[in-house]
Parts: C-alpha cells; structure tokens; sequence
C-alpha cells in the first residue's frame, strides 16, 4: 500500500502539512492549484538562472503559499541563505518584481520570505541534488548512494531508502537499483516519512531519483 501512493499526501493530517495554505471555491480551485505550480516553477527557473550558487545545486527545499484576498506569501526553504544574501542582496528584491509582474495581479502583494534548514540533509530534495550532481559528475551510482546514506545518517535519522532507475553507469539496458539504510516503514502513517521523486537528465539518458527519509519526530527541528 506505501509504494501506490504518494507518502506526502498518504500523511496529511497526521505527520504532514499541506505546503500550499488557501481556500477557493469549487470552480476556482484549478486556477488556484495551476497558479502555485506555476509560482514554484518560476521560481526554481529562476533561481536556476540567476541565484544558483554552485553549478549542481540550487539548494531550495521545497516552497510554501500562503495566500490571502489581498497577499501571496511565499516561503522559500533554502539550504544556505546567509551565503545567497550576503552575496547577492539584491536578487530577492529582482525575484520579488519579476513575479509580480509575470503574474500581473494588481490586487494582491506578492511577499517573498527564505528560512534556513538547520539539517539540510534530512530534507529528501537535497540528497536528491546531492545524488544527481554526483552522477552528472559520472561518479559510480553506488558511491554515490552510499554517501548520500553517510550523509543522511549524521542528520539524525532514522532510516532512508534510495532508488535510482534508469541506464546506470552507461548500461544499455535499463533498470532499478535501491539501497536502504534503518528503518522505513512505508506503510504507517504515523512514521515521519519525507519523501522526494528527482529526475535528471545524463549523457546517457533520463535518470529517476527517489529519497524515503523516516525522520525522528522527537528530534525534528523547525
């Protein structure tokens, strides 16, 4: 039952938070679910272009909306904003502008917030980043996994799960690799389970990341 659906969604309400905080009418919903993808999308495209600060990482979490009749808070969850802000400071404001404009909603405040992860390699989409760099690097699927789980493992938890699909190390034929460290019980819901589904693309071909992190509740910081 964990492996049909999405362990984020198979969670809310219990170990899990919505990451998108608005309510709308029936008929306006789509608009409204189109509008965060939208706003995330632009985002990361822009970080991508103009805010990354190492050629394998962009470093963001994951984002949160919160949306008001009159304002649109944006949550940016990043892995080092001391660096971003102390070297560029005037990017925030420029992504502030440019997504008000892209938007072009005359009624609402578009307000940009970043906090930092305290451990960000409890955050599954960072190991992801770590992973692809690595394997974008040609370094072996197999290394690579093994010190993504070191790294996890001095973050404080208490298992996590790596799979990559596709052509490994150059193989013509594809497959499935994964490796498991701790415990990971996909099948309760009441296990902190973070999840995160990455896809890169290789000389070789198309590769699919996906991270399972069972995070010590106890232990979790904000």
């Amino acid at each position: 039952m964990g492996q049909k659906i999405n362990p984020l969604g198979f969670r809310l309400g219990t170990t899990q938070n919505h990451r998108s905080l608005w309510f709308a009418q029936p008929k306006k919903y789509s608009e409204g679910l189109q509008e965060d993808q939208k706003i995330r999308d632009f985002i990361k495209y822009y970080v991508q272009k103009n805010i990354r600060i190492s050629p394998n990482t962009e470093g963001i979490a994951h984002i949160e909306i919160k949306k008001r009749i009159d304002l649109i808070q944006v949550i940016i969850f990043w892995r080092f904003p001391k660096l971003l802000i102390k070297s560029i400071p005037r990017k925030i404001e420029e992504l502030q502008i440019n997504l008000k404009k892209e938007f072009n909603d005359v009624n609402k405040k578009i307000n940009i917030a970043i906090k930092k992860l305290k451990k960000p390699y409890r955050n599954p989409s960072i190991i992801a980043e770590f992973i692809a760099g690595q394997l974008k690097n040609r370094v072996s699927f197999r290394k690579t996994m093994k010190k993504a789980i070191e790294l996890t493992e001095q973050a404080d938890t208490k298992g996590i799960q790596v799979q990559i699909s596709g052509r490994l190390d150059g193989k013509e034929i594809a497959r499935v690799e994964w490796i498991r460290e701790g415990r990971v019980p996909l099948q309760t819901i009441l296990a902190k389970i973070d999840y995160c589904s990455y896809t890169i693309k290789t000389i070789y071909g198309i590769l699919g990341i996906k991270i399972w992190i069972f995070i010590d509740i106890d232990k979790e910081e904000e």
